[in-house]
């Protein structure tokens, strides 16, 4: 046993200390930033390093509710949390994520369960970070074009007419209907947001993840959020859904406690660095660098599955550099914005005091 190696007992392996700390810490502060747990990251780490995939599932729900809860209290102060609606998703929420965790133990039994939830991840993180892309590159500069035109022509806004897939969810009137205010969202029915947060609940509970790399682009594309609400609102979800999810595993024998505690030391400082950072990033910033890294992070786990079909280290070496170096270079990007930016307030605080 190597001097930063340490040994997991309920997992059965051994596991480097710093590594685990490492990706607790990049974990917290894109957690703490996109309104995500992590899970998406964690998962295809663990696994690319040695845990199997059951375990790789099960022991990141523990941290990703760990962390959670610092970065909740710290979006509550910021007023990012729509709480009316990230209360109404835990009923379903929860629901989804135990369907999802009897799935993955009876595909388990059945044989490899690894190849199918690595296919999972890199169909599901391809579409998301490809559509964000096409939305930041096309959608929203058309957006931005059309604004510009009914301000030159005097046309009020929204003539033209929304093409908006929210808008037409807004539009299905299925009692009951609900408003939530704190989203700017005047009506809609109770029965979608249910619907989305079922899915995004077995999502949760078959692929180890809050659920938060899902919920952010559904409340922002689907529900029609913000995307400094979404952020904050999607983080009340996922500490939900990863509590009964760590519980669920746990009773089921795949929680690997010592692991998840030793990750959650670094995740609860990168969760305060994450959630101070995003006033500081505007809305469509956070859109391109999640889309970024989640496309980056697909192609991760693809490399994990070229390794698993050809027995190749090279493809396992691969994997696990740019996954790493993915979230590290992203953790990088997001701390240097902040304390620039926070430079930057200082800078402008003194000169008023000097004046």
């Amino acid at each position: 046993m190597g001097i930063l190696n340490i040994h997991l007992p309920i997992a059965g392996i051994e596991f480097s200390v710093l590594l685990l700390i490492l990706i607790g810490f990049c974990v917290g502060v894109l957690g703490g930033f996109f309104g995500v747990g992590g899970g998406w990251m964690i998962t295809p780490a663990l696994n690319i390093f040695g845990f199997h995939m059951a375990f790789a599932i099960g022991t990141p729900l523990a941290n990703i509710f760990g962390q959670s809860i610092g970065a909740v209290r710290k979006h509550h102060r910021m007023g990012n949390i729509d709480w009316k609606l990230g209360l109404i998703s835990i009923a379903t929420s929860v629901l989804g994520v135990e369907i999802g965790s009897r799935v993955i133990l009876a595909m388990e039994k059945a044989g490899d369960v690894g190849i199918i939830v690595r296919w999972c991840y890199v169909f599901l993180l391809s579409i998301l970070g490809v559509y964000m892309l096409y939305d930041y590159f096309v959608i929203h500069p058309r957006i931005i074009e059309l604004a510009e035109d009914e301000r030159a022509n005097h046309i009020p806004p929204g003539v033209r007419g929304a093409t908006r897939i929210s808008d037409k969810l807004h539009g299905i009137n299925i009692p009951p209907m609900i408003s939530l205010p704190a989203s700017g969202i005047d009506r809609v029915s109770v029965w979608v947001i249910l619907s989305v947060f079922l899915i995004t609940g077995f999502l949760s509970g078959f692929m180890g993840v809050g659920g938060g790399f899902i919920i952010l682009p559904v409340l922002v594309y689907l529900i029609g959020l913000p995307t400094t609400i979404a952020v904050g609102t999607s983080l009340v979800t996922v500490l939900f859904t990863a509590a009964y999810g760590c519980f669920t595993y746990a009773v089921k024998g795949r929680v690997e406690l010592v692991a998840a505690f030793i990750m959650l030391i670094g995740a609860s400082i990168g969760a305060q660095i994450g959630a101070t950072a995003v006033k500081y990033i505007k809305g469509y910033g956070i859109r391109l660098l999640f889309a970024i890294m989640i496309v980056l992070a697909a192609f991760s786990v693809l490399t994990e599955q070229l390794y698993k079909a050809n027995a190749n280290p090279l493809f396992q070496t691969f994997a696990g550099i740019v996954l790493m170096g993915t979230a590290l270079a992203m953790s990088a990007t997001i701390i240097c914005k902040l304390v620039l930016q926070d430079r930057k307030d200082r800078s402008g605080r003194n000169q008023e005091l000097d004046v």
